[in-house]
C-alpha cells in the first residue's frame, strides 16, 4: 500500500516579505506548516541578509516555478564604498580598502557598462557547486574558489540616492542568476574605490509584488487564522509571462492525456502580448479551460504539445 502524503493538497502561490536573518528555506518551511501543505518550493533564493519578495509555490504551482525563476526581478540595494569584503557584503571580513570616493557623475558614467548582456563572476560565498560542493562551503574552509563568469541580462541599473560620500543606493532589474553582491563589487572595482552591499531588498519577482506579500508575523500566525488559504494566488499566476490558449473540454482532456491539440490564443486582443493566434514556433505556452490551467506545452506547427499537465482542479479552495 502506498504511503499517504503528509499534509493537505494545497495548490497556489503564497508571497512572503522575507525579513533579515531568515533563509528562503525557512520561509518555505513556515509557509508549508502554516497551510499544512503536502508540497512546497520557491522561485528564487534570497540571502539571509536580504529582505523582500519570496514567492512560495505550493502543490501544482511547483510546476510553474521555472517560468517565474526565468522572469525579470527587481532589487533596491545600498553599496558602501571604500572596502572589499570576503563575501561582497557587510557580513564578510574586509580584505582591501580604498580612500577614493566616487562622485554622482562618475557613478552614472560607469553604469552603462553594467547594463544589457554582461558577464558576471558570482561571489565566492554563493550556493554554486564546484566539483559537487557548494562554493560557500569551500570558501568557509579556507579553500580558494575560482568561479567562471556567467552571462546576465541587466534590464536597468539606476542610481537612486547618495546619502553621504560613503554610500549609494541603486535599483537593479535583471534576469535569472544575477548576484547583486557581484554588481556592487564590480562597480566598486570599475570606479577604483571598491565596494560591497550593506542592504538589499527584492521589490518584485516576475509577476509578484511586495504589496501582495505577507509579513513574517502574518506568516507565523497563518495556521491559526480563520481562512489560511485566503492569501493564496492561483497556480496560473506563475504563468503570467507565457501566452495563454483557452481550450474546450475535449481539448483539455486530450492535453491531460499527453496528446497535442490545435493552438488557439486567448481571444484576439485579450492579451497585449498576443501578436498572432499561433505565436512563434517552439514557444512555451499554457492552455486553460474554464479559467484553470490544463497544461504547459511547446507550440510547434500551430499545435500545443504538452510538457506538464495539471489535474482538473488546481485553483485554490477558499471554502
Amino acid at each position: 500500500m502506498a504511503r499517504r502524503k503528509k499534509g493537505d493538497p494545497v495548490d497556489g502561490w503564497l508571497l512572503v516579505d522575507k525579513p533579515l536573518h531568515v533563509t528562503s528555506t525557512q520561509v518555505v518551511a513556515k509557509a508549508r506548516w502554516g497551510l499544512k501543505a503536502q508540497k512546497a518550493g520557491h522561485s528564487g533564493t534570497l540571502d539571509p541578509l536580504a529582505t523582500g519578495v519570496v514567492a512560495v509555490a505550493l502543490g501544482e504551482a511547483t510546476k510553474t516555478v521555472p517560468y517565474v525563476t526565468d522572469a525579470l526581478k527587481a532589487y533596491r540595494f545600498t553599496v558602501r564604498w571604500g572596502g572589499r569584503t570576503s563575501t561582497d557584503d557587510l557580513e564578510g571580513e574586509v580584505v582591501e580598502t580604498s580612500d577614493l570616493r566616487p562622485t554622482g557623475d562618475e557613478i552614472r558614467a560607469a553604469l552603462p557598462r553594467f547594463t544589457g548582456e554582461i558577464e558576471q563572476v558570482p561571489p565566492a560565498y554563493s550556493a554554486i557547486k564546484v566539483d559537487g560542493r557548494r562554493a560557500y562551503d569551500l570558501a568557509r574552509a579556507g579553500e580558494a574558489v575560482a568561479l567562471k563568469s556567467r552571462p546576465l541580462w541587466v534590464e536597468k541599473l539606476e542610481l537612486l540616492d547618495m546619502p553621504d560620500a560613503d554610500h549609494a543606493a541603486f535599483e537593479l532589474v535583471c534576469g535569472k542568476g544575477g548576484y547583486v553582491r557581484s554588481i556592487a563589487r564590480d562597480l566598486g572595482d570599475a570606479l577604483g574605490c571598491l565596494g560591497h552591499v550593506t542592504a538589499l531588498r527584492r521589490i518584485w519577482s516576475g509577476p509578484f509584488e511586495l504589496s501582495d506579500c505577507l509579513s513574517w508575523e502574518e506568516l507565523e500566525t497563518l495556521r491559526e487564522s480563520r481562512d489560511p488559504k485566503a492569501r493564496l494566488l492561483p497556480v496560473a499566476a506563475g504563468l503570467h509571462d507565457l501566452q495563454e490558449h483557452r481550450v474546450d473540454a475535449d481539448a483539455a482532456a486530450r492535453l491531460r492525456q499527453g496528446r497535442d491539440v490545435a493552438a488557439t490564443a486567448a481571444g484576439a486582443g485579450d492579451d497585449p502580448r498576443d501578436e498572432t493566434a499561433e505565436g512563434a514556433d517552439e514557444d512555451a505556452v499554457w492552455a486553460s479551460h474554464d479559467g484553470e490551467p490544463v497544461a504547459i506545452g511547446t507550440l510547434r506547427a500551430g499545435r500545443i504539445h504538452p510538457v506538464r499537465v495539471f489535474p482538473a482542479r488546481t485553483a485554490p479552495d477558499h471554502s
